[in-house]
């Protein structure tokens, strides 16, 4: 049976509710029912039903805690739709076609997911959306081993961007992330995801009682937020012992806990500690995402900055070329021409530099080698250059929403509220892509889409953040905007956002790449 015969309802069901660990056993994700995973698009190409996107992302946000997961599990449901996975390393002349849908990741982390229309020539532009899919964590060291004190056993950890700050106290805290593993029989070594999800560790406060010690305004990363994992006794100093014996000497294992080995090596089903070539792993707060208000018009979570405009764009992507095929045969990507492109990197909250992160070559070395394969004739690099002049990229990242409580600190007319649309990020001063024209272009895009654009700008008296925008846009001359679901409490290890806005997001995103020709061509 081919997809295009299955039964809609199945599609639509696994489309919406399934976790990547449903996606892989084809099972439907807990309490879920249809209902609750209605069609992104009922009535033509542009309409979105909103709501059907808030359990799908309450489950991802929970399942999918690290940068390596939510890669992961969005590569599981870019193949579901059919979308070709791409190496770096291989070539793709042979592999691109018109009509196709394609992606290729760096370093687990880091993924770009790409259409080529059917009409697709040799210089049209490319509709992109840009995020960023990592958060704020703390990380383990990578000797992550330390010496008992009090009769506790800790955890060596390290902030990466803003993670260990206040707000990570007294949480429950898991730990997740990437083990390297070699096999014992071909000598290769693969990467394994790892999630310990229930409560591993925890950084305790000190009680009020002991005075000006247990303030919180000036607390040290290095000494007074380290993580206890257990106590230190007679019987686990035995387990030690025991658990130990699997570690070689001089091996990666042995500069780790010995039962956080233990627990990890049970977890991934390796008997041998010393074939644990190395991991990288992150403390997170293990809470699930909740539906959260009087009417559940909130949404609780960890992580949304940003795996919220990830999830919108990728899910976006799909719905702009697969699911009209469930209602009339047809795809928007048939009489498409340009590439339609959603690229999600790692390490923009510690400045992009990495090689996978938005400052690398990975978005403009991507175009180049899709123009390369269908420019024919033509010189590669003014076949490259008109496609960037064709172009237009949304750098999508989360914004502030306003907060009641500090209604001072918001510009008037410039404070986006929940459950309302994505909010323009504007910025004299160069930290944003946005001006008059990338934002007269998203505006008519909501126009056709019937989507609601909100404006963000912070005060002058108070220091604006960046994204990935300007780094993107001056390395490929494209015309770009920045703009983003807005989010309350930003940088905490729990935030809240608006139930409807995942889908929000979806709307504007899918109107994108639904509407980005007609819109192009209203520009000169």
């Amino acid at each position: 049976m081919t997809r295009k015969q299955r039964p809609v309802a199945e599609r639509l069901e696994r489309s919406r509710n399934l976790s990547l660990e449903a996606l892989s056993s084809k099972t439907k994700l807990g309490n879920h029912s249809p209902d609750e995973a209605l069609p992104a698009q009922e009535k033509g190409a542009s309409s979105v039903d909103v709501r059907s996107y808030t359990r799908p992302f309450l489950s991802f946000i929970t399942e999918n805690p690290t940068v390596f997961h939510a890669v992961a599990h969005f590569a599981k449901k870019l193949e579901f739709y059919g979308f070709t996975r791409l190496s770096e390393r291989a070539s793709w002349t042979a592999q691109l076609q018109k009509g196709g849908k394609y992606f290729v990741e760096r370093n687990g982390s880091s993924l770009i997911a790409f259409t080529v229309g059917l009409d697709y020539k040799a210089g049209n532009g490319a509709s992109m959306i840009a995020c960023h899919v990592d958060a704020l964590a703390a990380r383990l060291k990578p000797v992550s081993s330390l010496s008992a004190k009090a009769g506790y056993t800790q955890l060596a950890v390290a902030p990466y961007a803003g993670g260990l700050n206040t707000t990570w106290f007294d949480r429950d805290l898991g730990i997740g992330g990437r083990v390297l593993v070699k096999d014992r029989k071909t000598g290769k070594i693969e990467t394994r995801l790892v999630k310990l999800g229930w409560p591993v560790a925890r950084i305790p406060t000190l009680a009020p009682h002991f005075g000006a010690a247990a303030s919180l305004s000036n607390i040290n990363q290095e000494t007074q937020m380290v993580p206890i994992i257990g106590l230190e006794n007679a019987e686990t100093d035995n387990e030690k012992k025991v658990g130990s014996k699997s570690a070689a000497p001089n091996t990666f294992a042995a500069t780790q806990p010995p039962r956080l080995v233990k627990v990890i090596a049970e977890e991934l089903g390796i008997e041998d500690y010393s074939l644990i070539v190395n991991w990288e792993l992150e403390l997170f707060d293990i809470q699930p995402a909740q539906l959260g208000g009087l009417d559940k018009e909130f949404i609780f979570a960890g992580r949304v900055d940003d795996k919220l405009c990830s999830f919108s764009a990728i899910e976006a992507l799909i719905a702009s070329n697969s699911p009209a095929s469930i209602f009339d045969g047809k795809s928007p990507s048939e009489n498409s021409g340009i590439i339609k492109v959603v690229g999600l990197f790692d390490d923009e909250e510690i400045g992009s530099l990495l090689r996978q992160g938005a400052h690398s070559n990975f978005l403009p070395g991507t175009i180049s080698r899709i123009c390369e394969v269908f420019c024919g004739d033509k010189h590669h690099a003014n076949s490259l250059s008109q496609t960037f002049a064709n172009s237009f990229l949304i750098s999508a990242d989360v914004s502030h929403a306003v907060n009641p409580n500090f209604l001072g600190a918001y510009l008037e007319n410039h404070s986006p509220r929940l459950n309302v649309g994505i909010a323009i990020q504007a910025d004299p001063n160069g930290h944003t892509t946005t001006d008059s024209i990338s934002t007269a272009f998203l505006q008519r895009v909501a126009d056709k889409c019937d989507s609601t654009l909100q404006v963000f700008q912070i005060r002058n008296d108070s220091r604006s953040g960046g994204t990935v925008g300007p780094m993107l846009s001056s390395a490929m001359g494209v015309r770009a905007i920045d703009a983003g679901l807005p989010q309350l409490s930003m940088h905490s290890i729990r935030a809240t956002i608006g139930s409807s806005d995942p889908g929000l997001g979806v709307k504007l995103f899918k109107g994108f790449f639904d509407h980005y020709e007609e819109v192009d061509a209203e520009f000169a």
